[in-house]
């Protein structure tokens, strides 16, 4: 008898302090928005780039709650201190100011495209002088690209999202689209017939091979710091298992663009 009190005590005991060390986990509220395949509601793991968030943190023992709105009021609460950090996004000096900025959670693969019935053989920017590009206002894309557009060096058509610079491509209205390659693959997977998709074609040509991303955690924040050296450290442990690479390897795009940033 007394065996079967002394076995039910301890599993007591086990389950009362699993019990607080699940309490003891602290959650984390990141501000973020809607960029398929990497940040996304409509995915069960909320997005690649997410994924890979969640993962870091987990293994260095937070758990994470995303909260999905316009990207630009992510960036402007975070800033002032509503959530306790928002991703993902690209490095820039303005952003240096106000937030720290993690390891590398991505690199993006920014990569120009076009319809095939175009030539077009970059080498520099310069080279795309010719044609009509789609740009996205509030894309960072390279400091470079942005200046040449800012002084008219290039032409370009303002567009509101990568779907829209995506149907104009088709629709003949513009002749060339800076675009992150993932996020061009699951858009026309999504939206687009294999007649249309075949019609588009990505130069293998990166636009940059550096367009990191980085989870931002406000300056303004003490717990920031401390934040930062966990979530890299939990970063570095999910590179090292290759986690890091299979979370990566999810997009289908097509066979002909196979060939894009070699």
């Amino acid at each position: 008898m007394w065996r079967w009190w002394l076995k039910w005590v301890l599993g007591l005991l086990l389950a009362l302090m699993t019990s607080a060390q699940a309490a003891d986990v602290r959650v984390l509220r990141i501000a973020t928005g809607e960029l398929p395949p990497y940040a996304t509601e409509s995915r069960a793991d909320q997005g690649i780039a997410l994924n890979v968030v969640r993962r870091a943190f987990e293994l260095a023992g937070y758990k994470v709650e995303f909260s999905f709105m316009p990207w630009s009021r992510a960036l402007v609460e975070t800033r002032a201190g509503r959530w306790d950090g928002t991703a993902y996004w690209g490095r820039t000096e303005e952003r240096e100011r106000d937030f720290w900025h993690s390891d590398n959670v991505l690199t993006e693969q920014w990569v120009f495209i076009h319809r095939k019935s175009i030539d077009l053989d970059w080498k520099t920017l310069d080279d795309l002088k010719p044609f009509l590009l789609a740009v996205i206002r509030d894309y960072t894309y390279t400091p470079e690209l942005r200046a040449k557009v800012s002084s008219g060096e290039l032409r370009a058509d303002p567009t509101p999202d990568d779907l829209a610079a995506l149907r104009k491509l088709i629709a003949g209205r513009v002749d060339v689209a800076p675009m992150e390659r993932n996020v061009a693959c699951d858009l026309l997977g999504r939206h687009f017939s294999e007649g249309e998709v075949a019609r588009l074609h990505a130069h293998p040509k990166l636009m940059t091979e550096n367009f990191t991303t980085h989870l931002l955690l406000p300056r303004g924040q003490i717990s920031s710091v401390v934040l930062l050296k966990s979530f890299n450290d939990g970063l570095k442990k999910l590179y090292e298992s290759g986690e890091h690479a299979r979370i990566l390897k999810q997009v289908k795009c097509p066979n002909s663009w196979s060939n894009v940033g070699s």
